[in-house]
């Protein structure tokens, strides 16, 4: 576990424990008032470890944690599946990442074409989320794509910098705070890469609102839901947004837009691609 990882573990688990009723575990409350929080004592004692071992656990001390130790520890803070995932992967024991990522720049011929065959809106991400590829329908969504530089072609760093996405976006807030939450779930085994760090520094000095989130340390894994954009020329689109990793790349996942039934999403995507006509 590298220093970044240990130190983020560590801050990780003193929020959620700071954010647990002391009346779900059986406990009293603290004083006259406090109901929230349990001490770290109470949470050794609940996980089966010692205090000092815990201890150096939130404080990001070079200690091992077992697989088997951190999902007792995420019993008693009642960690989500994504959260305990998220610490998993933080104590070493998640996927491990390809020494080699996906460049931005770059998606395989073979699934290109498969981007290219559907008539929504579908582009691919690399680990950092860097936006590898797109078709044309996602092209005629957001035509900005094609004019960003491969080094700023980030999903994050375009939702949080770019005034042209964030005007289709009416959900702005609530987008925009799912995304880094998946970011931060996915992110795990990656914490503490060069390229890693370099993303987020970018994204907290360019935003103060992601710096805001990002220190949360909200977790969520990813699923589908409805997404609505405003667009210039054709007004509301409603999508479903899926997710497909693909069996010989997976390091790339594909994002796409499927028109929601009921809707005139398609349509009005047929008038965009025809020049708004």
């Amino acid at each position: 576990m590298n220093e970044e990882r240990r130190r983020e573990l560590g801050q990780f688990l003193r929020d959620r424990r700071a954010g647990l009723l002391r009346a779900e575990h059986g406990l009293p409350p603290i004083g006259r008032s406090r109901i929230m929080g349990l001490r770290r004592e109470e949470v050794a004692a609940f996980a089966a470890v010692s205090v000092t071992w815990y201890t150096w656990l939130e404080q990001g001390r070079d200690i091992n944690a077992s697989r088997q130790v951190l999902d007792s520890i995420g019993r008693v803070l009642r960690l989500s599946p994504a959260e305990q995932s998220y610490v998993l992967a933080l104590g070493g024991h998640g996927a491990v990442p390809a020494p080699g990522a996906v460049a931005v720049e770059s998606v395989p011929a073979h699934l290109q074409a498969l981007l290219d065959a559907v008539d929504f809106p579908a582009f691919a991400v690399s680990p950092d989320w860097g936006i590898a590829g797109w078709n044309s329908a996602y092209q005629a969504l957001y035509s900005h794509i094609a004019e960003v530089s491969p080094a700023e072609r980030n999903l994050l760093w375009l939702v949080f910098t770019d005034p042209v996405l964030r005007q289709m976006l009416p959900d702005w807030d609530i987008t925009s705070r799912n995304f880094v939450a998946e970011f931060r779930a996915e992110s795990g085994s990656r914490l503490g890469s060069a390229s890693h760090t370099a993303l987020v520094a970018k994204l907290q000095a360019a935003s103060v609102e992601f710096a805001s989130i990002w220190a949360e340390h909200v977790v969520l894994n990813f699923s589908s839901r409805r997404r609505v954009f405003v667009h210039p020329l054709v007004g509301e689109l409603t999508f479903e947004q899926q997710r497909l990793v693909p069996a010989d790349v997976p390091d790339l996942h594909f994002v796409m837009y499927v028109p929601t039934a009921g809707t005139p999403t398609k349509e009005r995507l047929a008038q965009i691609a025809a020049g708004g006509a």
